[in-house]
């Protein structure tokens, strides 16, 4: 281990973020019941530019007048470039901040960025007398983005996750397609030709290099790394591959921009019983084997070791939050 021990800058649930539009008040009185990990009340681009005031006012008495319970609530500003941003900031945290938990930043390309949010949302605490600190999520969605993603994640004691949103960054980079989160056919690569000449195509992942990005800054600063939306929410199959790719990586949830997205996040970022009782066999047989002196030892045929350890403390201790969350 490095000397240099970066601690989890806030632990939070995430496996699943419902984003809610706040032009539309049944959307937000349904999303008060949900299964949903996180509520990310959005201003930005599921708003049109004529409803952008009234689904301000109808976010900051959503999170007033309705019963949230013990769910984490977030809501994602307009960008900085746009006239919406100030306010959307002043108005949200100065009547509802001490309500929210999070205020996610969109479009996050510098470490400025994050830190301008920063300042606001600490001269209205002061002002206001508010107890509780309100974090900060940043939304990486360009190619200026994930060139400074580093100097991002250490940009505020405030932020607590990265998120990687693929549309906006899609178009950033000019990438050939029109879906958002979904895989392209044009992006594959032939095996050799077989005995009779045919060759088969095996698509690739060509989002794995920005989500990879955002992994590793996250998880370099303690923050929370979650993948962002995957706009066919009619195709469970194709949201399952990517949200299990995702899990597989090291993300800890998965936007849900429908309803029906939120049971599959929340299942697929929840380790199996299987996998969290060969957790558990493995930190077993590790206290066996230190006992007796030894550094290593062999479960199930394969080799185990200290790392093997820590490997295994993550599962477990994520699984018993998930099982707080069931049963408080």
């Amino acid at each position: 281990m490095s000397f240099t021990v970066v601690e989890p800058r806030r632990v939070r649930l995430n496996r699943s973020e419902l984003a809610v539009p706040g032009s539309i008040p049944r959307f937000l009185e349904k999303a008060a019941t949900s299964a949903a990990d996180i509520i990310l009340f959005d201003l930005e681009d599921a708003v049109a530019p004529a409803d952008k005031e009234q689904a301000r006012r109808n976010v900051i008495a959503a999170i007033r007048d309705l019963d949230w319970g013990g769910r984490t609530l977030s809501v994602r500003i307009n960008g900085l470039d746009t006239p919406y941003m100030y306010r959307d900031v002043i108005d949200v945290a100065e009547q509802a901040g001490d309500r929210i938990d999070l205020m996610m930043v969109p479009k996050a390309g510098t470490a400025a960025d994050i830190q301008t949010v920063d300042v606001l949302l600490t001269q209205i605490e002061a002002a206001k007398g508010f107890d509780r600190r309100i974090g900060i999520e940043a939304l990486i969605e360009s190619a200026l983005g994930i060139e400074n993603i580093g100097a991002i994640a250490a940009a505020s004691p405030r932020l607590e996750s990265l998120h990687l949103g693929l549309g906006d960054y899609a178009a950033s980079v000019q990438a050939r397609t029109t879906t958002i989160g979904g895989p392209h056919p044009g992006y594959h690569v032939l095996t050799d030709a077989d005995g009779e000449g045919s060759r088969e195509a095996h698509w690739n992942d060509m989002w794995h290099f920005p989500l990879s990005r955002v992994l590793v800054a996250a998880r370099a600063n303690g923050l929370r790394p979650v993948d962002g939306p995957f706009a066919d929410f009619k195709d469970e199959d194709g949201f399952r591959a990517a949200a299990g790719r995702s899990a597989v990586l090291g993300l800890e949830g998965k936007w849900a921009i429908h309803p029906s997205q939120i049971e599959l996040a929340n299942e697929i970022f929840t380790p199996s019983s299987a996998e969290i009782d060969r957790a558990r066999r493995i930190l077993s047989a590790m206290d066996e084997a230190q006992d007796s002196g030894a550094g290593a030892t062999v479960l199930d045929g394969k080799m185990i070791d200290i790392a093997s350890i820590r490997q295994a403390e993550v599962m477990v201790r994520r699984a018993a939050a998930i099982a707080a969350r069931a049963a408080g």
